[in-house]
Parts: C-alpha cells; structure tokens; sequence
C-alpha cells in the first residue's frame, strides 16, 4: 500500500495571517509539521500543497518538497486533491496532516496509515474528552460513532445532550470525543467528494466532513491517547512554549 502524505499550507488566515511562516523556536511552523511527518514510518512521500510563492520557496529552501495550489480552494482537502491530479506516481491512499500541528505525533500519523485497508473511504482520528474547556468549546469539534467505529455526526456543540444532568457532571456521566482533524482518503474517495457540493449540515456548523456524511461516504474512527496542539491564533503560541 502506497500512501502520501501532504500538508495544506495557505498563507491567507481571519485569525492568522501567514500562519506557516511563523517562526515557532528556531524553525517555522510548516517546518516542524513537515519534520514531524516524514518521521512517519508507512509515507512513501511527503509533499507542501499551498497557494503561496513564499511558503513554497521556503519549504524548497529548508529541502522539502512543495507544489503551488489554486488560491480559490476551499478547504484543504480540495488542496489534496489538485496535487494528487499532478503527480504522475500512483497513491492508494492520502494523508492530509494539518499545517497549523507543528508537534503532531508521527505515531498518530502511522496509526491511521495501519488502520487503512481496500474497504476504507476516508478514516480519522478521536481522542476522548477529558476537560469541561474542551467539552464546550466551539473550537473543538465532537464526534459520536456507531458499533462499527464509524462517524455518526460531528459538532461544535457536546454531543449527546444529557437531558437532566448538569453541564459540570456531564463528564463524570458519559464518554465524549473530540475530533482530530488528521484524514486519509483513498484516493478514488478523495476526487469523489471534492466534486460534492456545500451541504446544509456543513455550513451549519462549518465542518466540511459533514458533507461527506451527507452524501452517505462513510468515515472511519481510530482512537488515540495522544493530545494534538492547532494553533489557530497568535495567543496559541504561548501555550505551547513549554513544548519547544
């Protein structure tokens, strides 16, 4: 099985402009993204897929491998998927890293690489909710599964809603999860649903998995232990010094 892994890296940002370029200790964030991905035992390749000269040129300069993307792309698995149409080498599945993880964990990336096999479409990692800061934040995504470790529904909002129970008990009464936005796509799967259309679900909550779900793509769930750090504004560095 023959799996690349590409990092979406665009420089436009509402809360963060040229967010990549930023240094994080001595080496950028797209660097370290970068570094922590090829440290993957089961990538064949990794390569930058951005929108932006400047991002490219510096990931070539530290010696990594880039391709220049549409700048009207909308999310970046729509990234993934202009690359893939550009390379001449076959891939049986894509890895899309987040370009804003710069410690994501190879050992994340090589889980979701073994869980991969001829039936999957698209799988994902979850980690279980261990915070009431986690829980009811908008800016962690929640996912709930069925038997088979499949995605049922994504949200913002906890969920389930437990009726009659106080939020601060919530955790002691039932299991949640957060999402960990690391996909793999076979590859066929990827070109089908970057062709889809906006669904309601999607721009409701502004997840663009739900539209997968929507037009009835199944999505595999992968548990891990291992806490990811996104940074999606300024103040996020500093909450991640004491990693560098």
């Amino acid at each position: 099985m023959k799996i690349l892994g590409i990092i979406p890296a665009r420089f436009a940002s509402t809360r963060f402009p040229g967010k990549p370029l930023v240094k994080i200790g001595q080496k950028t964030m797209i660097q370290r993204v970068y570094e922590q991905t090829l440290k993957s035992k089961l990538i064949a390749d990794v390569i930058v897929a951005t929108d932006n000269q400047q991002i490219f040129e510096h990931v070539i300069s530290f010696g990594g491998k880039a391709i220049m993307t549409s700048e009207t792309h909308q999310s970046g698995t729509d990234r993934c998927q202009e690359v893939v149409s550009k390379l001449q080498s076959n891939y049986d599945f894509v890895i899309n890293v987040q370009g804003d993880e710069p410690f994501i964990n190879p050992q994340q990336i090589d889980a979701l690489a073994q869980s991969l096999n001829e039936n999957t479409q698209i799988a994902t990692l979850y980690k279980k909710i261990t915070s009431e800061d986690q829980l009811f934040s908008t800016n962690t995504p929640k996912v709930i599964k069925n038997i088979n470790q499949e995605a049922i529904y994504f949200s913002r909002h906890p969920i389930p809603f437990l009726r009659g129970v106080e939020n601060k008990n919530w955790l002691l009464n039932h299991d949640f999860y957060k999402h960990i936005g690391l996909y793999a796509y076979k590859t066929q799967i990827l070109e089908a649903i970057t062709k889809l259309q906006p669904s309601k679900l999607e721009k409701a909550e502004s997840l663009e998995q739900l539209r997968w779900l929507e037009n009835g793509f199944k999505i595999n769930l992968i548990e891990t232990n291992v806490e990811t750090f996104g940074i999606d504004s300024p103040e996020d560095l500093q909450k991640i010094q004491h990693l560098i």
